[in-house]
This record gives C-alpha cells, structure tokens and sequence, in this order.
C-alpha cells in the first residue's frame, strides 16, 4: 500500500509521473508552425473606415467587430458593450444612415461605410437636439444604455421621416402618427435597465414635434 512506503519513494513516483505526463502532453500536441508569428500579420486585413466625418485605415484580424474595432482601435468608448449578444442595444451606432447592434457586425463587413458613434453626433461643441432633450427631460439613470439610446432614437426619426412602418403600424400606405406605442415599439430594442422608459419616449417626441432644434 502506498502509504507503507518511505518518503523517498513517494516523492520518486511522483516525480516519475509528473514527468512522464509532460512528456506525454508534449509528443500529444502538434508542433507550432515556425512562420506563426507571420501568419498572424497577413492574416489581417485593411479596413477603411469614415467614423464621425474622419477616415481611418486599419489593420485588422477578420474577426473584430465593429464594436470592438471603435472601442479598443479608434478609443471611442462612448459606445458601450453590454451584453455582447446583440439583444441590449448599448452598442447601437449609425452606419450608412441606418441603426445596427455594433457588437453582431464584424468591421470588415463595413469597409467603405460611414460610421457615426455617439461622439459624433455633437457639432462645434453644441449637443444633438436628442443629446438635448435626454439631458431636459432625464432619460437615463446610470447612463451606461444612454449612448445606444441617443444613436437608435436619431436613426429611428430618420425611419419615421422616410416614412417605415413597424410592427404596430395600423396603415402601411401612410406615414404613422409617432405614437407613444410607435416610439416603445421602435426603440424596443434598447433595453434601459435603469426603467427610464417614460422619459426616453417623452425626450424622442420633444424632438419629433421640434421642441429642441
């Protein structure tokens, strides 16, 4: 039995064993590629990107988002990463004119596009009508969704304008009245942990009706 052996002899089978297991986890593993390092510099790509008015080049892996790619390359961190799923909506941003979860689309997928973040929606120093109308009528709590806010409900009067319906739009053949039902369903997908939704609704329609121009 083990523990009617000296200590001497223990400590040599555990030795014994501790190195035969190495070995066996080394001859068990592949070799890694001498050019690895090489690999990993051609591997990535050259994206271009026109973020709030600027151009950018950047060299990226394929598999960075967009998100990813704003926060971590360009220090943008006015967008935030929340869930990482695509179901909360901190990350939300502008691309081409439209609304997109930040964190589902990869930053090659938009080479060429127009990105505009939250930093970008200010000009010469005074606040978007939205950034506005948040602040006078408290949309948020803890700020944290607030930037994702802010980008979604700029694109969504954009939509409204051009005349998209929703899922609770009764007529499809007239531009929709901007409900209170309009504007929950149309921002449903930005989630407000903080439950400040009577006041992002009354913030959205202070500037659709044009109360902060």
């Amino acid at each position: 039995m083990e523990w009617l052996l000296p200590f001497k002899s223990l400590t040599s089978r555990r030795r014994f064993l501790e190195t035969a297991g190495v070995a066996t986890l080394m001859l068990a593993s592949p070799p890694a590629p001498a050019d690895s390092a090489e690999t990993t510099l051609t591997n990535e790509q050259n994206v271009r990107l026109t973020v709030n008015g600027r151009k950018y080049a950047l060299d990226l892996d394929p598999r960075t988002t967009l998100l990813d790619a704003l926060r971590e390359h360009l220090a943008l961190t006015g967008t935030k990463k929340g869930c990482d799923q695509g179901q909360c909506g901190a990350c939300t941003v502008i691309v081409n004119g439209q609304r997109i979860n930040s964190c589902l689309a990869l930053a090659a997928m938009h080479d060429g596009d127009e990105v505009t973040t939250i930093e970008g929606l200010a000009e010469d120093g005074d606040l978007h009508p939205m950034q506005a109308a948040f602040l006078h009528h408290d949309g948020f709590q803890c700020g944290y969704c607030t930037p994702g806010q802010i980008c979604s409900a700029v694109a969504l009067l954009a939509e409204h304008r051009a005349g998209w319906p929703s899922h609770v739009t009764a007529d499809f053949a007239t531009t929709p009245a901007l409900t209170d039902a309009e504007i929950a369903e149309r921002m449903s997908g930005n989630i407000c942990r903080c439950a400040a939704y009577a006041n992002i609704v009354a913030a959205i329609r202070d500037v659709a009706e044009g109360g902060r121009t």
